[in-house]
């Protein structure tokens, strides 16, 4: 994907916004409150659990917390939202095959890469219009604690590393360091 049609998904919501009427403004503005809502009840739902078993056990009990519990989190988050709204983490090199980018998920991901590759400081969000009624907010996932490259770093703990073999046979979800894209929230908005 060329670096022209990235920087058109990053400006997409501030074009509609300049371009839109009060109407459409109006939609978009509750469509960036909904998903950012939205993207923030998952973020907090799965870190205080990760946090929690973290510190219990160490990566061996947060990975035991992923396998187990991390999906289904995600469903009981998407319980409580408002009809027509879907919440889920996206990312090309995941761990669970659950978390691949599906469409043109894969291609916004791939323009967040772009941009980040080129040094660009990457956006609090993204907003993409799927079609007349359906919304795709994107909140993109940065490394910024140490404590993700635990398990998603270059891990040298065998046992941890075996376990995640054994889990997740095509886990992508390694060597990424401090500030690496991690992939993104996805909040689904239809109308």
């Amino acid at each position: 994907m060329n670096i022209l049609k990235s920087v058109t998904y990053i400006t997409l919501s501030v074009s509609l916004l300049f371009g839109a009427s009060q109407q459409e403004n109006k939609q978009l503005q509750n469509i960036v409150k909904t998903g950012q809502k939205s993207s923030m009840l998952l973020l907090k739902t799965l870190g205080s659990n990760m946090k929690k078993n973290m510190k219990a056990g160490g990566p061996m009990q947060a990975l035991d917390f992923c396998t187990q519990k991390a999906y289904t989190l995600t469903e009981e988050v998407n319980k409580k939202l408002p009809k027509g709204v879907t919440v889920k983490r996206i990312s090309t090199k995941y761990r669970n095959p659950a978390n691949q980018p599906q469409g043109s998920e894969q291609e916004v991901l791939a323009s967040l890469e772009k941009l980040q590759s080129l040094h660009v400081k990457l956006p609090r969000q993204l907003i993409q219009k799927v079609d007349e009624h359906t919304y795709k907010y994107y909140k993109p996932l940065v490394i910024n604690k140490q404590v993700c490259l635990k398990c998603h770093g270059n891990i040298t703990n065998k046992k941890l590393k075996d376990a995640i073999a054994q889990r997740y046979p095509q886990d992508k979800a390694q060597h990424y360091k401090m500030g690496d894209l991690r992939g993104a929230v996805v909040v689904t908005i239809k109308k």
